[in-house]
């Protein structure tokens, strides 16, 4: 028939049957506007919906326009998707549909869920032969393993379960582990999963030698921070307090831990590589600062972290406000004997000049530091203060005479941290206690006795919210309270202690009209707050009551409420405090800003 018509009507006649044929082609392009997944709950199913959401195509091409073969691939995928990323979560018979209703070449799609039953763990063999069958902490994993027998089956829980136990058989030496058997079997018509995991973990290797790599101090300098005996059973505790160990000492910019199982020797023992490359040997700081009670003034100092091969450190700060005025400089020795020790060598001058008071002192100090175990910390030091003092009366020092104070006294300080996490602690206590005694004619013109203390308890509550409670107590025994100088007395408000009252604000005070903080023999402040999480953080709110005294002989407490903002920053919590003291305050309200963890 082609052959009978005119090359001009044959064109027209191809170009209609092309036409003709497109049309459907075209009608059946489509562009997907929007996925909705329903049937599941977006508080308890939300992780499945993510998980659905990352496993289906058809979010990669919301908003591109696709062609009907394309269009039907992605829809005919989808069900097969999301049955997928229900079985991590233990729903391996769900019942899913998918819709795709059109406007025009606007496509919706419409997943719908129903999850239908979970599976239960029906049989579980769980087991670990070699020498870590009889490891107590290896055995305690595998009683907590998740899930058990009857319980669903989640393979986050699973998986979470499996690394446990495998990184704690490495953590303990078994370096040789391997599995002997891991599979999960689910019979999909019974709903349920039969668990078969055993471990087969080799002999348990020891503690090699340590060598530490470097080129300037002494080698024997950081021996005595490997605290352990050559030989004593493995443990990546042992390094990792090694590294902390390094770290604290500030002399290297990178700690390279790494052992070498296997070099081991015929009797187990590990070598141990630390390789450690020297930081910059001088820092330079300088800042400017301002206090309400200070006022303006510049930071500066210098540090050399490292003076000679020795190891021994030189640091010198200097503060210069206009009211306020310091320096101290300090020269560190190593004392590693004592884990983290070391004695310090220091002498510190502080001159203060408010509107109240005209205080100078002078200090040497002579100390030793260093860990007693994981849990405590200490610093004995012998002191010898001259302070001289005067307060003013009315707006004028005229009429005031000098006071002086030659003191000379040993002390002991004593840190306690058993929390869960350093940096944001939800559980677990910390403090610090400290005393201080001297004898009048042996260095001091008084003889007296100080102890104070300060405890802080943090309990969790929900997942992210933590109750913080802080008690803090001193008192001085003395027959000579004049003869104590004011950086010796106990003084009360602030940030640190009541909250909703100046720095120093509340305790004995000169006569009227200044009324001005002479310090005070005892000391007691306690504080309650709350802190709640939104979503789990890093924002949060706070809100808090703290109440206390500084006194001689008779107690006066004042108490401060108020509400604060937290944020959870990369460098440490950042907390911004408001609060308003509920004892005729000096100030209305008091605002604090403080960085890192309350320790």
């Amino acid at each position: 028939m082609l052959a009978c018509m005119q090359p001009s009507r044959i064109t027209l006649f191809l170009l209609s049957a092309a036409l003709f044929l497109a049309a459907p082609l075209a009608h059946a392009r489509g562009t997907i506007q929007k996925v909705e997944i329903k049937g599941l709950d977006k508080g308890d199913d939300a992780e499945m919906i993510e998980n659905i959401e990352a496993s289906l195509s058809l979010y990669d091409v919301i908003g591109k326009q696709q062609g009907e073969s394309r269009l039907e691939y992605l829809l005919s995928q989808a069900e097969s998707q999301t049955r997928k990323a229900l079985e991590p979560f233990g729903f391996y018979n769900p019942n899913i549909t998918i819709e795709s209703p059109r406007e025009g070449d606007n496509v919706r799609v419409v997943v719908r869920v129903e999850k239908g039953e979970q599976i239960r763990v029906r049989q579980e063999e769980l087991a670990i032969t070699g020498p870590a069958g009889r490891d107590r902490y290896l055995m305690e994993d595998l009683e907590a393993f998740q899930p058990k027998r009857g319980q669903p089956f989640d393979s986050v829980n699973y998986e979470a379960s499996k690394i446990t136990i495998t990184r704690r058989l490495a953590e303990r030496g078994y370096f040789d582990a391997d599995f002997t058997q891991r599979k999960v079997e689910v019979t999909r018509a019974e709903n349920a999963a039969d668990i078969f995991l055993t471990w087969d973990s080799g002999r348990r290797y020891n503690m090699g030698p340590i060598n530490f790599q470097q080129d300037y101090f002494r080698q024997d300098l950081f021996e005595p921070l490997v605290y352990w005996e050559q030989g004593s059973y493995w443990h990546e505790g042992k390094l990792d307090r090694l590294r902390e160990s390094l770290t604290k000492l500030d002399y290297f910019s990178v700690i390279d831990i790494q052992p070498h199982p296997e070099q081991a020797d015929e009797s187990g023992e590990v070598p141990v590589d630390v390789k450690l490359t020297r930081a910059k040997r001088t820092i330079y700081t300088a800042g400017l600062s301002y206090g309400s009670e200070s006022g303006a003034g510049v930071r500066g100092g210098v540090e050399r972290r490292y003076v000679n091969r020795r190891g021994h450190k030189l640091n010198t700060q200097v503060d210069y406000a206009q009211k306020r005025k310091s320096l101290i400089t300090s020269y560190r020795v190593p004392g590693f004997r004592w884990l983290d020790g070391w004695y310090t060598y220091a002498v510190s001058v502080y001159d203060e000049q408010t509107d109240y008071i005209d205080l100078r002192n002078f200090k040497l100090i002579a100390s030793r530091s260093g860990e007693i175990n994981e849990h405590w910390n200490a610093i004995v030091s012998m002191n010898a203060l001259r302070e001289r003092w005067r307060y003013s009366s009315g707006n004028q020092f005229n009429s005031a005479v000098y006071q002086y104070s030659t003191l000379v006294y040993p002390q002991l300080t004593a840190d306690y941290v058993d929390v869960d996490d350093k940096s944001f602690p939800r559980r677990g206590l910390s403090g610090n206690a400290t005393m201080r005694a001297g004898i009048e004619g042996v260095g001091s013109d008084t003889s007296f006795v100080q102890a104070d203390a300060t405890v802080r308890w943090y309990v969790p509550v929900g997942e992210s919210d933590r109750l913080i409670l802080r008690g803090q107590a001193g008192t001085t025994w003395t027959s000579d309270l004049v003869a104590m100088p004011p950086s010796l007395r106990y003084f009360a408000g602030g940030d640190r202690s009541i909250r909703g009252y100046a720095y120093r604000e509340v305790g004995p005070r000169t006569p009227a009209p200044d009324k001005f903080a002479l310090g005070a023999k005892n000391l007691v402040v306690g504080s309650a707050e709350y802190e709640h999480y939104f979503g789990g953080g890093p924002w949060g709110a706070a809100v808090f009551v703290d109440t206390g005294s500084a006194f001689d002989n008779t107690i006066d407490l004042h108490t401060g409420v108020g509400l604060g903002v937290r944020w959870k920053s990369p460098v440490g919590p950042v907390r911004i405090d408001i609060a308003h003291g509920l004892n005729s305050p000096d100030s209305q309200f008091q605002l604090y800003l403080n960085i890192g963890a309350d320790l």
